[in-house]
């Protein structure tokens, strides 16, 4: 895939287990500079040549976040599972970084209000989001995601530029990108499903459906 704005970020990644290594793979093949760090050295190998940067060091303590000059990423994402205690220290000291979008998976609800008192701006449970699903909203061009079997995907979206002020006839996103417009939610309006008479404007919302690598190209336009 070719590289594009939307995959400029580089991103932190702390705790390699299923949820956090699996969003930092998807972050890696979507085109970010992925930088793991894992204190579980046996976990840690698994991703060398895999990921950017590997660091095996536990993110609890304040000197790590320095050490890995974790101030110049614009994006993490906290994936340890094994301890309430190393997961919420770890947030703390992204949130004393000054990290601008910080994720962190939650282990429980009384995790997830820890988490979100601490200044997480993202909070996620694991039984409704994926590390994969995860990877591609931290961005911020993608509202939401959700991922079939197949490869075959829907997701919420601001729409591209170059659809502002025309009809789906007129933009021809389908026979451009390949995906399906499925329908358009507009400010203070229900949704409704598109027809090639719709008009998309700037604050509205698309719901579109396709192939995941279809749908990456489409989202990576301005």
């Amino acid at each position: 895939m070719s590289k594009s704005h939307l995959y400029d970020d580089d991103v932190l990644v702390i705790g390699l287990g299923r949820f956090g290594g699996a969003a930092a793979l998807e972050l890696q093949r979507l085109g970010h500079r992925v930088l793991g760090v894992e204190s579980d050295g046996a976990l840690a190998e698994k991703f060398l040549g895999r990921l950017t940067k590997i660091v095996q060091a536990d993110a609890a303590d304040a000197k790590i976040i320095e050490t890995v000059k974790a101030r110049s990423f614009a994006i993490a994402i906290i994936g340890i599972g094994s301890s309430v205690e190393a997961s919420v220290l770890a947030a703390a000291n992204l949130v004393d970084a000054g990290i601008p979008s910080i994720w962190a998976k939650a282990m429980s609800p009384e995790h997830a209000r820890i988490l979100e008192r601490i200044g997480v701006h993202n909070v996620v449970r694991p039984e409704a989001d994926s590390g994969r699903r995860v990877a591609h909203l931290v961005n911020g061009k993608l509202q939401d995601y959700i991922e079939f079997d197949d490869g075959f995907a829907i997701v919420k979206m601001r729409p591209p530029k170059e659809t502002l002020g025309f009809t789906l006839e007129q933009s021809q996103l389908r026979s451009t990108y390949g995906v399906t417009v499925v329908g358009v939610k507009s400010p203070g309006q229900d949704f409704t499903y598109a027809v090639p008479q719709t008009k998309v404007m700037q604050d509205d919302l698309l719901i579109v459906a396709g192939k995941v690598s279809l749908i990456e190209k489409l989202a990576a336009r301005p």
